[in-house]
């Protein structure tokens, strides 16, 4: 969902991209978006379009139905509510760029960045971020010299977490604790990318953070902690994160020591500034009790009511509005 904020008449645009890629008005009704664990909630082409401006010289979008053409107002800028392929991984933050559109969130680099899991630890490692040992691997590799890769992923030791390269929400993730899982487990990745990560797992706390520029030139911003706490399932799959299934608690603020939380925020910035350091980004990370490893920064994460980068933020005294604010306040700021 794309929010396009025409703020001369404080006007919110609800803005959806089905399946297919149409671009339709959609009614502002954010009960029709719930998440519900009978149905996932899902952009359904009402044969409205939304049409962009044709050029940078125009901020006019205007939309065409059943009854004709009318325009939509000037828009100031967009909020990307977007998740995945095609949303979060630079595309559509380039199409803005493109129409010099102020958007929210990270640019075209920093999303391309964060949407590719293998691209995101090189980054990392290059800058001195820790990070959990991996292998990545396409079919063709496995065909080529199946032996040598072989010997490759069983270094890791188990347990091993195996993942598609680009797919988010923990879509296509399995954990091995057996070798004799590990094909299954690639041919579930596979499914989503052609290109497969295979993890070391670490075993200790599920912690992370939220991360926001600094304002007016200051250094950048790091909300307090938050943890995850799986208790009956195997990990923090897509059922947990969207659906609020049992087995995940969700503590915020989580407990660490005052060096401890500083060292994570610390290591959140410095990975922050290493993929671009635009907009937004949660970072998670694994905590063995003397070490914090990256697993992930997200550019767009999830703003569900049980979704931890606005608790975060909100335990760090920025409500709701707030951030937002913050966030649109950033977008037409960023150049």
């Amino acid at each position: 969902m794309l929010r396009a904020i025409d703020r001369d008449r404080f006007r919110v645009i609800p803005v959806g991209i089905t399946r297919d890629g149409a671009f339709v008005l959609e009614d502002d009704d954010p009960d029709k978006f719930a998440l519900r664990p009978e149905a996932l909630p899902e952009v359904v082409d009402n044969g409205t379009r939304v049409r962009l401006p044709d050029s940078t010289l125009s901020r006019e979008w205007t939309v065409t139905d059943a009854e004709g053409t009318r325009s939509l107002g000037d828009v100031d800028v967009v909020l990307p509510i977007l998740h995945g392929r095609f949303g979060e991984d630079g595309t559509v933050q380039g199409l803005l760029e493109l129409l010099d559109i102020p958007y929210a969130g990270g640019g075209v680099l920093m999303s391309a960045i964060g949407m590719n899991k293998n691209v995101t630890k090189r980054v990392l490692r290059s800058a001195n971020v820790p990070v959990v040992p991996w292998v990545a691997v396409t079919r063709a590799d496995l065909a080529r010299d199946r032996e040598l890769w072989e010997r490759r992923m069983r270094g890791l030791g188990l347990p091993v977490f195996v993942k598609p390269n680009e797919a988010g929400s923990s879509v296509g993730v399995s954990k091995v604790s057996r070798w004799e899982d590990l094909d299954a487990a690639l041919d579930t990745a596979f499914a989503e990318d052609g290109l497969v990560l295979v993890e070391q797992a670490i075993v200790g706390r599920e912690v992370e953070c939220g991360v926001l520029p600094g304002r007016d030139g200051g250094p950048i911003r790091v909300s307090v902690a938050g943890e995850i706490v799986v208790t009956g399932r195997e990990f923090y799959d897509f059922e947990a994160k969207y659906l609020d299934a049992p087995g995940v608690d969700l503590v915020c603020p989580a407990d660490l020591s005052d060096g401890e939380l500083a060292e994570m925020q610390r290591i959140a910035a410095q990975a922050f500034e290493a993929i671009g350091g635009q907009g937004l980004a949660r970072v998670d990370f694994f905590y063995t009790g003397t070490e914090f490893y990256v697993n992930e920064v997200n550019t767009m994460p999830g703003f569900t009511p049980i979704s931890m980068f606005p608790t975060c933020w909100i335990a760090s005294g920025l409500s709701y509005p707030e951030l937002i604010s913050d966030l649109l306040d950033a977008a037409l700021t960023k150049r």
